[in-house]
């Protein structure tokens, strides 16, 4: 199944973003290579698709997992986590519904 992984960063946690960026990155180029995943990205804290210092406020990735709990124990393990990027992370079971 789909989940919906919602990251929402901390503030003024950007240079600690970008030190943990290659291996956050690295573990969802796994998944995309074992097909899993949908999407993934990073929302801008501005209105802008470089937002500087402004940094971001925080990414989603929506990727297949085999169950809620397995999805959860992905993503209480990403380097965002371990460096305190992010504050808060919601995992949700998602439909894909469009485009079909």
């Amino acid at each position: 199944m789909l989940y919906v992984i919602i990251g929402e960063d901390t503030p003024g946690t950007l240079d600690q973003r970008m030190a943990a960026r290659p291996a956050h990155v690295e573990r969802l180029q796994v998944l995309q290579a074992e097909g899993r995943l949908i999407l993934a990205g990073p929302c801008p804290a501005i209105d802008s698709p470089d937002p500087g210092p402004a940094g971001f406020s925080g990414s989603i990735i929506i990727a297949e997992f085999a169950s809620l709990a397995a999805a959860q124990a992905w993503a209480g393990v990403d380097p965002y986590v371990a460096a305190g990027v992010y504050a808060k992370v919601t995992v949700k079971p998602f439909k894909k519904a469009l485009p079909a």
